[in-house]
């Protein structure tokens, strides 16, 4: 917290810069509206008024407990939009039918959806809930509403509230509930460092006669007996998980890998790192093996989620083995791996296997003045690894993840907000991440970010008094393997440009700075295809979007935090009915052809990022369907900035300027401009993948 408090202190060399906080006008008044209704999305209103229209448009209509099933069910597949309608769908059943019981159980499922999706203060709030609607049978809903509670306290770190709210949770838990709420409670004690109480809580649980709960139970037992010391005892145990693993058919290969992750960490407890090394090697080789059987891309993200623990041991290792090029190779490695299967799998590079790029095969790749700069947040610290065609460095920073995040958060809302601490606190979160670094002026930068990271508009970062824009063209990358893939899939794009803009949705919803900044771009490609109004209609987008050579959408965009791949663009209504393009539904177009997707859209290139450092949302999407390059913006945009920054930024690519360089020329010239200094203005767009493209002719 001193770090993200003192990053905030006034500058007044920065101040003088800056605009006051009035500045943004309408413009913020108007966005800070657009944030309001996004954080409304998922209130209980909201979800009993989309659960009534999804009930009336369900052919079959089913029984309330059903959706209840479905719920659950589409929970553990990790398909969390759709559990949470589906228990939207039984909640409006519940309430029209004045079932208590069942309006119980519809806020336990989504109490549930919104603890798996990370969002935990609704989690609690959907917990309680459920707890003051008491249930028929009570270790149907309270149980697992109080060991929700207990989850949410530790992935807070409050450890001592978690260990309250599973022993309520013991209390009112049917028989094949509770092993799951001792596991859980075990697990918090073992984090809260009261290791007796642990032991008598493992041990009164009853061997089950699944193997796989085994297998999960066994693996506690193991991270038990390493934070009791007894490593010798934990490395048999884990080893004998290894030699068993085959009789757990289903998922084998699952378990040999978290047992080698036992094994390394016993082995480390022993001091023998390179030992150690070398077991986590073989577990993500396992890994690997194990995630290509699976074809639902969700469960493929959700289990490499559960991972992010073992990469980072592993980048630990070989930093501390004084290896920062196989550290490097095994964060690569760590990142964005659905999307690499995407990617991979497309055009003149879908001979090439989905696996990430070694630095060594990179570094030859680079181009004389570019440098690829690549964080990883670990809990501690924040490795940064500066690689070009001549060496790779690494520096470890003295950030650790939950200062990180905080700060990100507190950043984005200052600039978000147009207020003028921001810029000063540019500077200090420059000469943090950024200074130490030693870039030299003029480089070519493709960052790739990890974790919060994603979320932080780096060209308003300040070094020796100027924004990183001034000293470096800026490009994002969600891995270097993606990037350079990208990259090589199109150089360059003929001027085929198709645009859409101001799409007829509501009043609430006119954008006529987009309608005259699609006609502007109009004039810069003589050929270009436009739809405004209410041609700019979902219709339109899929008959002709595979056809562009770039396609711009200026437009609204409704980001989905609970399942980003429900991420939204509002388009023009159809048929008297509001219309909208999901990420989800962009996964299934065809898009090989189009070099460059810009999406003039508020927050277009959210979404979460898991623990698997997978950005969902609409990157994911239009490059997985084939872009190779994207213009997405990070918080809601003002009208007027946005035309002159698009304006310019195809402007110069009409020239013949690539893109990363035409970003960089319209994101300086925003700056420049009179009454439009703040970064709130210029700074939300980032250039995402294939940073060289140029247009031809």
């Amino acid at each position: 917290m001193p770090l993200v408090l003192s990053v905030f202190a006034p500058d007044a060399a920065a101040q003088s810069e800056a605009q006051p906080a009035a500045v943004a006008g309408s413009e913020l008044t108007r966005t800070s509206g657009a944030l309001e209704r996004l954080d409304d999305v998922d209130t209980l209103l909201s979800l009993t008024s989309e659960g009534a229209l999804l009930y009336e448009n369900d052919e079959v209509k089913l029984d309330g407990y059903q959706y209840c099933s479905q719920a659950v069910a589409l929970a553990e597949r990790g398909e969390l939009r759709r559990s949470v309608q589906a228990a939207s769908k039984a909640l409006h059943v519940a309430l029209q039918s004045g079932n208590n019981d069942l309006l119980g159980k519809a806020y336990r499922d989504l109490a549930i959806t919104f603890s798996y999706a990370g969002s935990l203060e609704r989690a609690e709030a959907f917990a309680k809930l459920a707890l003051a609607h008491p249930a028929k049978d009570p270790t149907q809903t309270e149980g697992p509403a109080h060991k929700t509670i207990g989850d949410v306290r530790v992935r807070q770190q409050r450890y001592p509230e978690a260990i309250a709210s599973y022993e309520t949770a013991l209390q009112t838990s049917s028989d094949r509930f509770r092993p799951l709420v001792q596991a859980s409670l075990a697990n918090a004690l073992i984090l809260s460092k009261d290791l007796p109480r642990a032991r008598t809580v493992l041990d009164a649980i009853e061997p089950p006669d699944d193997p796989i709960r085994r297998g999960q139970l066994q693996r506690t037992r193991g991270r038990l007996l390493v934070a009791e010391n007894r490593f010798d005892e934990a490395l048999a145990l884990f080893q004998h998980e290894l030699e068993t693993a085959d009789s757990i058919t289903e998922d084998a290969g699952f378990y040999r890998m978290w047992a080698l992750d036992g094994i390394s960490r016993s082995q480390a407890a022993l001091g023998r790192p390179a030992e150690a090394a070398r077991s986590l090697e073989q577990a993500l080789a396992s890994f690997d093996q194990v995630r290509a059987r699976f074809r639902s891309e969700e469960f493929k993200m959700g289990l490499f989620s559960d991972l992010q623990k073992v990469f980072e041991r592993a980048i630990g290792l070989y930093t501390e083995l004084d290896q920062p090029a196989r550290a490097f190779d095994i964060s690569e490695r760590s990142r964005a791996r659905a999307l690499l299967d995407s990617v991979s799998d497309r055009g003149e590079v879908s001979a090439v296997a989905s696996e990430a790029m070694a630095v060594a095969d990179l570094q030859p790749l680079l181009r004389a003045d570019e440098t690829v700069v690549a964080y990883h947040s670990l809990p501690d610290r924040l490795l940064v690894w500066m690689v070009d065609r001549e060496r790779v460095r690494e520096r470890s920073l003295p950030v650790p993840r939950a200062d990180l995040e905080q700060l990100v958060d507190a950043w984005r809302d200052a600039l978000v907000h147009g207020q003028t601490a921001a810029v000063g606190a540019g500077g200090q979160i420059g000469e943090l991440l950024i200074a130490p670094l030693g870039l030299e002026p003029g480089r070519r930068l493709i960052i790739v970010p990890h974790g919060a990271l994603h979320y932080l508009p780096f060209q308003a970062l300040r070094v020796d008094g100027q924004y990183l824009i001034q000293r470096h063209p800026i490009a994002i990358a969600p891995s270097t393997s993606i990037a350079v893939k990208l990259a090589a899939r199109t150089p360059s794009t003929a001027p085929d440009l198709v645009a859409f803009g101001n799409p007829d949705v509501g009043p609430e919803y006119a954008l006529p700075g987009s309608e005259q900044e699609v006609k502007q771009l109009a004039t810069l490609f003589p050929d270009a295809t436009i739809y405004l109004n209410d041609q700019a209609s979902e219709a339109h987008f899929r008959k002709i979007a595979s056809q562009a050579g770039m396609l711009h959408v200026a437009a609204h965009a409704q980001a989905d935090r609970v399942d980003p791949l429900y991420s939204r663009i509002l388009l023009a209504n159809e048929d008297g009915k509001q219309n909208f393009l999901e990420a989800r539904e962009v996964l299934d177009l065809d898009l090989d052809g189009v070099a460059l997707v810009t999406l003039s859209a508020c927050e277009s290139g959210l979404g979460r990022v898991t623990d698997g450092d997978e950005v969902l949302g609409f990157t994911r999407a239009f490059l997985s369907a084939g872009s190779s390059g994207l213009v997405v913006s990070l918080w809601p945009v003002a009208d007027d900035a946005t035309a002159l920054l698009m304006t310019t930024l195809y402007g110069e690519l009409a020239k013949g300027t690539d893109l990363m360089r035409a970003m960089q020329i319209a994101q300086l010239t925003v700056l420049e401009h009179p009454g439009m200094a703040h970064p709130f203005f210029w700074a939300p767009f980032d250039v995402v993948g294939n940073w060289r493209l140029t247009v031809r002719g």
